[in-house]
């Protein structure tokens, strides 16, 4: 988890006496978000982006993410005036919706700071979840049981309220991965099926790789214009895109998304998520109905690759 910054004083090495070398932590967080929102949440590469670093001080750059059993993701925080903090971390096991693990080794300027076991182990309702987390901590140097303390704390606390803003849609669709990703990031087609039942797409501009964009109207039934642009910043061929929603060319962010598209006995398990910026657009659109829109949008989808 990339969100656990040592301390200056990590850096110098544990007295010969190994006092408070090995820590077993633990966290708990009440979640007012669906069993699932919170397991996509945890997992999801795009929406850790979003929670990761525990403070606006920190920026965290994510080398590598991938969330798979033998996946690993790599990560620098990043403060000014500090030498980067190295985060590995690695999948042994993944349940969806009950309970993950994963290794984790810290390091600065290519000194290892520590190595931890974490165990995350989710419950819950449709309505609320819990998450609790235990690390067990091997510090290679001083004061990483403080520097995880505070880490992790911050960090869960914003996966908290990252979940709690969080709409995840999700459809099994009958068709191979490779078509389903095919329909989705052709520029040519994208367009033909994107969008609620009697909604179209008029495109100004498309660009479906990392860096590039789709700047577009979405035209309502009754010829009502909703702009929008759609930035994309993470596209990996047949298992994910994270993009970033704006309200029209250049207009402010409303919320960060990703599709994933994972391979079910030949069909496809599409998810895709949504981190509003802030809860009162999320209220805003669960109460206009955005989870029916974006699982008409789904079936658009489902019925175009159908039709090919």
């Amino acid at each position: 988890m990339t969100q656990n910054l040592a301390t200056n004083d990590a850096t110098r090495p544990v007295p010969d006496d190994r006092k408070g070398r090995f820590a077993t932590l633990t966290f708990e967080r009440d979640v007012a978000a669906p069993l699932a929102v919170l397991w996509e949440a945890w997992t999801a590469p795009a929406a850790r982006a979003i929670w990761a670093a525990p403070s606006p001080s920190v920026t965290v750059e994510f080398l590598e993410a991938d969330t798979r059993v033998g996946g690993r993701e790599v990560s620098l925080c990043k403060v000014e005036g500090q030498p980067d903090i190295r985060c590995e971390c690695g999948w042994l096991a993944l349940k969806p919706a009950v309970c993950s693990v994963n290794y984790e080794v810290i390091s600065c300027e290519g000194m290892t700071q520590s190595a931890a076991l974490v165990t995350a182990d989710i419950s819950g309702t449709h309505e609320r979840s819990r998450l609790v987390v235990t690390v067990q901590l091997s510090s290679l140097a001083q004061d990483m049981e403080a520097g995880y303390r505070a880490g992790f704390g911050a960090g869960l606390d914003n996966l908290a309220d990252a979940a709690e803003r969080n709409m995840v849609l999700q459809r099994v669709i009958q068709a191979p991965r490779s078509v389903v990703w095919g329909a989705w990031m052709n520029p040519e087609t994208l367009p033909q099926w994107w969008g609620p039942e009697g909604f179209s797409c008029r495109t100004k501009r498309i660009d479906l790789r990392t860096g590039g964009e789709w700047v577009f109207d979405m035209i309502a039934p009754d010829g009502t214009v909703f702009p929008n642009h759609h930035l994309y910043v993470d596209v990996r061929p047949e298992e994910r895109l994270g993009y970033t929603l704006l309200w029209g060319e250049k207009g402010p962010k409303h919320a960060d998304a990703w599709a994933s598209f994972e391979d079910q006995d030949g069909a496809t398990k599409v998810t895709l998520g949504m981190v509003f910026s802030t809860a009162a657009e999320f209220q805003e659109a669960k109460g206009f109905g955005a989870v029916e829109l974006g699982l008409q949008t789904l079936g658009k989808l489902e019925r175009f690759v159908a039709t090919r």
